[in-house]
């Protein structure tokens, strides 16, 4: 496990994406080892949370050197298993959740503010991820002082799955694909009131601070230089 290889790698990952015109990489994944048959094993890190995210922060920071590319940490958070994943749910104790499942991404973004982070398929204690705003907002962004974006993983807002407004309400800013159902529900909750309109200006404005950062826009800093990691 060598910090500085893998800075490296992500200045490669980082060429790549400039080559190829993407902006955000959907990784790394860090989720714990908890389950030996989860299906998303081969890209996370370890059984171990300070392992975890020393390892996403280092690659983020070498992705983020590089202006106009980020990484979208991810999937947050107790995504430890493949079957029934949009419908599993987690009980997890506080003490557990914080100090193993959630400890990973609070050191990703404190060390590198990775420039995204996706949001899981699972419920945890009976809330799915994406709906939920103490992990999005009181957690991510007021706890660990995040500052990116938060999406969907793709197609949670399906049946059985998350709320789209819901989502917004939560903190996340995008949703994944998004299709016409998704845009009906929101339109809808800004209509009958659901979702505050200053809540979905806010998912917007953050969602725009961002892509003036990618390599779409011009003279774009470094994520890494704009606060100072």
């Amino acid at each position: 496990f060598d910090v500085d290889l893998v800075k490296e790698l992500g200045k490669l990952v980082a060429a790549e994406m400039t080559e190829f015109g993407v902006a955000w990489w959907l990784a790394p994944g860090l989720n714990i080892h908890r389950n030996p048959l989860c299906g998303r094993n081969f890209e996370y890190y370890s059984e171990d949370p300070l392992l975890s995210g020393t390892m996403a922060a280092a690659i983020t920071l070498g992705v983020q050197s590089v202006p106009g590319v980020g990484t979208t940490i991810k999937h947050f958070a107790c995504n430890n298993q493949e079957d029934n994943r949009m419908g599993s749910n987690s009980i997890v104790s506080e003490r557990a959740l914080r100090e193993i499942y959630l400890r990973g991404f609070e050191i990703a973004i404190k060390t590198a503010q990775p420039m995204c982070i996706m949001t899981s398929y699972n419920l945890i204690n009976g809330i799915h991820t994406a709906n939920s705003y103490d992990l999005c907002t009181t957690v991510a962004r007021n706890e660990w002082g995040f500052e990116g974006i938060i999406m969907t993983d793709w197609t949670t807002t399906t049946a059985g799955g998350s709320k789209p407004f819901v989502c917004a309400i939560a903190g996340n800013d995008l949703i994944m694909p998004a299709n016409r159902i998704d845009i009906d529900n929101i339109m809808a909750a800004l209509k009958d009131g659901s979702l505050p309109r200053s809540i979905a200006r806010t998912c917007a404005a953050r969602l725009i601070k961002v892509i003036f950062q990618t390599i779409g826009m011009e003279d774009v800093k470094g994520y890494k230089e704009q606060f100072g990691f």
